[in-house]
């Protein structure tokens, strides 16, 4: 995105725009020359002018030479008016929101938007962070999974790849092998603190057109979070009834963790 299309989403005009970052390139200025630098005609220049000034972005230095508000100054003049602005309407829009009895199950699409809200959603995570990750995901969210380990989060990560071990509760599928072909494609699941889900599957070839659901609704989570609870019991019947192996000490403390984590 350019400069101009920043500055119009943060409430200049079009000529606005063009005026200030002319004006930061070079003044003072006379209005004739900002015409010509900015290429706003001169007779609109000086209504723009007007306009800036009246807000304080603009001004003029000597008669008919101007100059901009420099630009950390016009920063923190936008941050701290938009950040009013913002906690303004967050007060008015929860006194005006319907209760709602239930929450919708809502649809991401666009990979790098999916990575972006787990991102946001193991960030805030205070409690617990169940996830199961193929290795792609993973390389995105591990800095997070590791940030939120390390502040005390509870992750519970199902691996599906090879990976070394690096959570306390941690375990490889064992079908990772061979389950993208079977659902055709890359799942994802991150639950947090029991309040928030981001399920899907990202399909073979159309991951940025893939439908990634995220929601609050209760029923929703529980649902998934106990699913991604018996995967971890799936590892361990796997190895016990069809490798006939026995669990390690390890092993048998993680199942008695899964078992209690209700």
């Amino acid at each position: 995105m350019d400069t101009y299309s920043n500055l119009k989403n943060l409430g200049f005009s079009q000529y606005e725009s063009a005026c200030y970052m002319a004006l930061v390139s070079n003044h003072p200025v006379n209005g004739s020359q900002l015409s010509k630098h900015s290429g706003i005609a001169r007779s609109r220049i000086y209504d723009v002018l007007r306009n800036l000034i009246s807000k304080g972005y603009v001004i003029e230095v000597n008669a008919g030479q101007y100059a901009p508000l420099p630009s950390d100054e016009l920063v923190r003049r936008l941050k701290r008016s938009f950040g009013s602005n913002i906690e303004a309407f967050e007060n008015q829009i929860t006194v005006a929101s319907q209760k709602d009895a239930f929450e919708f199950v809502w649809t991401i699409t666009g990979y790098e938007n999916v990575m972006e809200k787990a991102m946001e959603m193991i960030k805030t995570a205070e409690k617990e962070i169940y996830v199961r990750l193929f290795p792609k995901s993973y390389r995105h969210l591990d800095e997070y999974l590791t940030q939120a380990d390390k502040r005390g989060v509870k992750i519970r990560y199902i691996a599906m790849g090879k990976v070394a071990k690096k959570f306390d509760i941690q375990v490889i599928h064992p079908d990772h092998e061979h389950l993208q072909q079977i659902i055709g494609g890359r799942s994802i699941e991150v639950i947090t603190d029991k309040s928030e889900a981001l399920v899907g599957i990202f399909e073979t070839g159309k991951e940025d057109i893939s439908a990634i659901n995220w929601t609050r609704n209760r029923w929703f989570i529980l649902a998934n979070r106990d699913s991604l609870r018996h995967d971890f019991y799936h590892c361990f019947l796997e190895k016990i009834l069809d490798k006939h192996q026995d669990l390690t000490d390890d092993e048998k403390r993680i199942y008695k963790i899964i078992k209690e984590d209700n």
